[in-house]
């Protein structure tokens, strides 16, 4: 495994880090999560993402459970706020009371007295951007928190965030965690450039597209039982990618992988490494088999002759459109 500084912080994270959205307290079993879990740190991944929106909580409460014994200064733990937790009036969004008291319940569900990265989950446009980042200031300043960041946030979103935190004097965003992989690309024309100049790491989630670029969807078939595809929570995430021009473009990429030495999803996941900002890339794994595989990507390096070959053989299938981003109530990830 290798290591990273998320952006410019003095905090370190492993290149993969282990994410719990869809499969932990829904997709698969707690005991088959625990495994996975224990995959993932044998294998050196310190890192470990969740969200308070994740299954109802529970993703929050199976991660506490798996890493229960496990030294708290060998890894960090990063989770969430913003989707609702209720049916309050408070119970969503970005308030301060909404990012304290969602804080103190992750806290309880994860079995911790920090998290290492408490994210905004998505841009709240109705409270103040100076009252978010007041209440995010108020918690690291308490040691509920040691860092700050958001996910899914536009460019001109992190600009007036990292403005206001200068003009008032508190503590800034170091991330953002944004959709990103071979075929979603729609952060690269401005949100890498800015948080390049800032110094604001990527902790990119969906680095193999919910597993269409490790090639087992294939074109005119039906999806591999056991599948994100047939899973009826994953389903409507990956269908928009499910599509005959993306599966047979992505059906050149195993020999191309192969060239290299690498599985598909070891190409897919090196990859998102190879670009810049990028601190670690999120996996998620419903078997160990799966989290093993993914980790042999770190400390892959790709050549220019091969990064130029993917996007030849992905051409117009490619989205980079930045005004495609997906807007803050869209889903959870």
């Amino acid at each position: 495994m290798q290591y990273r500084h998320l952006g410019k912080s003095g905090l370190k994270v492993s290149e993969i880090a282990y994410g719990n959205w869809i499969t932990h307290g829904s997709q698969i079993e707690e005991e088959a999560a625990r495994a996975c879990v224990h995959a993932a740190l044998e294998e050196g991944v310190s890192t470990f993402d969740t969200a308070d929106v994740y299954a109802g909580g529970v993703a929050e409460e199976v991660l506490g459970r798996a890493l229960k014994g496990v030294r708290r200064e060998t890894v960090e733990i990063c989770t969430k706020v913003y989707w609702p937790r209720g049916d309050g009036p408070n119970n969503s969004g970005l308030s301060r009371k909404h990012v304290t008291e969602g804080l103190h319940n992750s806290l309880r569900r994860l079995g911790t007295d920090y998290v290492d990265l408490y994210q905004a989950h998505r841009y709240d446009y109705e409270t103040p951007l100076e009252e978010t980042l007041r209440a995010f200031d108020d918690l690291v300043r308490a040691g509920k928190a040691l860092y700050v960041g958001v996910s899914e946030w536009r460019a001109g979103q992190i600009a007036a965030a990292l403005r206001i935190a200068a003009e008032m004097g508190l503590d800034r965003i170091v991330s953002n965690q944004p959709q990103y992989n071979m075929l979603w690309r729609v952060i690269e024309p401005e949100v890498i450039p800015l948080c390049e100049q800032e110094g604001l790491g990527q902790l990119v989630f969906s680095p193999i597209a919910q597993g269409v670029l490790t090639g087992k969807y294939k074109p005119g078939a039906q999806p591999p039982p056991g599948s994100r595809a047939t899973d009826q929570g994953g389903a409507r995430f990956i269908g928009r990618v499910l599509t005959e021009p993306v599966l047979g473009a992505v059906a050149a990429l195993p020999a191309l992988a192969a060239e290299a030495g690498l599985t598909p999803a070891q190409l897919a996941v090196a990859w998102v490494l190879q670009q810049p900002t990028v601190s670690a890339a999120i996996v998620g794994a419903t078997r160990p088999e799966q989290v093993k595989d993914n980790v042999g990507a770190a400390g892959k390096k790709l050549d220019p002759d091969l990064m130029r070959a993917i996007d030849e053989a992905l051409g117009d299938v490619v989205t980079r459109d930045p005004s495609r981003t997906e807007s803050p109530a869209k889903r959870p990830s």
